[in-house]
């Protein structure tokens, strides 16, 4: 068993070294140019990094002794440990994951059963966390309950996804799927506002998109925003090309303001115009993110008032019903309730979808289990 001063001298050791998910051709290539190591190099490891996905330099066979010695005490290969894997009654699982300096973030798989297929073949989505906590306060949100600590570096933004890689790889028996395949898409909806770290989540994705680390393809990656203006038109003017989703969840300022923080600096006058614009130059429907609360939101009149909005942007509204947090007062409505506000919008031409209940059973509403988890870890 490791003692105190072993463990904590292992802990400063891994916290020394970069996250090797955050370099990409250009500049491992500079890195090993220093090193007088030819250039050729810098795709070989990241060959052995994404295609085949090694934990360990140890494996890079076809690399000199010294330069996997090199490797191994520059760069971090397990940034993000995953910790605890919970699976709900709806085939919804999160995966609570540590990283090296003790901070807990969330990672979501939801599972769309297609009909006539069964579970193994449903659609894949992958929801990953931005930052630990969230600064934005959404007042039904428990990713915010214990404030702000920090962003996600772009290395550890890549590196949730890694993981959640390297777990279904062991899933499967070891066999190693080529990028992200066994994933349909990927939403930026978890803990934390990914605009408030636009650079970093850029950079990630911009890597996540590339042929020579994961090549997941951009038009099936959507980043939420609870409405930052000035990041989603300069996300209207990257070329990289992702889809916006915007969590409205009040179609007038009054419900915004009782709810979401943001609002009061960026007012729907102002969030309709940017979203305009993105979708005038991406040529794309917007998704409007509307989750439904109990005597908040879910009266006629914001169902008449979202519509005008989805109209306007020519968007599809994504109705959820509320997951219950513990401690928060909020409530989700009733089926019958959720049900007439989804056909409010129906008839009048507008494209919805309700979403079924996922992962209610386990606390699958962002940040409730690194919530818990925290809780537990302070309580006597």
């Amino acid at each position: 068993m490791l003692s105190l001063r072993d463990t904590f001298g292992t802990l400063k050791k891994h916290m020394e070294r970069a996250p090797v998910f955050a370099e990409t051709p250009e500049t491992l290539t500079a890195r090993l140019a220093e090193l007088g190591t030819p250039a050729f190099r810098a795709m070989q490891i990241l060959d052995w990094i994404y295609k085949k996905r090694v934990h360990s330099p140890a494996a890079m066979s076809n690399l000199p002794q010294s330069l996997r010695e090199w490797l191994d005490t520059t760069f971090d290969f397990a940034p993000n440990e995953p910790l605890a894997r919970e699976a709900s009654g709806d085939v919804t699982q999160k995966i609570l994951q540590r990283l090296r300096d003790g901070s807990l973030i969330e990672t979501v798989i939801i599972r769309a059963p297609q009909e006539g297929v069964g579970v193994e073949r449903s659609r894949k989505t992958v929801c990953i966390s931005t930052q630990v906590g969230c600064a934005y306060g959404c007042r039904f949100c428990a990713s915010g309950l214990e404030g702000f600590r920090r962003n996600l570096t772009t290395g550890e933004i890549v590196g949730q996804l890694m993981a959640v890689c390297r777990m279904e790889d062991a899933a499967a028996g070891g066999h190693i799927r080529d990028g992200l395949a066994s994933f349909d898409n990927i939403v930026v909806m978890g803990m934390g506002e990914p605009m408030a770290n636009y650079e970093n989540l850029l950079s990630a994705l911009k890597l996540i998109n590339a042929p020579w680390a994961l090549g997941f393809g951009a038009r099936r990656i959507t980043i939420s925003t609870s409405g930052v203006v000035p990041k989603i038109l300069e996300l209207a003017d990257d070329l990289l090309g992702v889809r916006l989703a915007v969590s409205l969840h009040g179609a007038t300022n009054a419900v915004r303001d009782q709810i979401m923080p943001v609002n009061r600096k960026y007012p729907l006058e102002a969030l309709i115009p940017a979203c305009k614009a993105f979708a005038a130059k991406h040529g794309r429907m917007l998704t409007l993110e509307f989750i439904l609360i109990e005597g908040v939101n879910d009266t006629l009149e914001q169902a008449h008032a979202l519509t005008e909005i989805a109209r306007t942007l020519h968007a599809h509204v994504n109705l959820i019903p509320y997951n219950v947090v513990e401690g928060l007062p909020w409530k989700r409505p009733g089926l019958t309730r959720q049900q007439r506000f989804a056909q409010e919008l129906k008839v009048r031409g507008i494209s919805v979808t309700l979403r079924r209940e996922k992962g209610h059973d386990i606390d699958a509403a962002c940040g409730q289990l690194r919530l818990k988890a925290e809780r537990e870890t302070l309580s006597p």
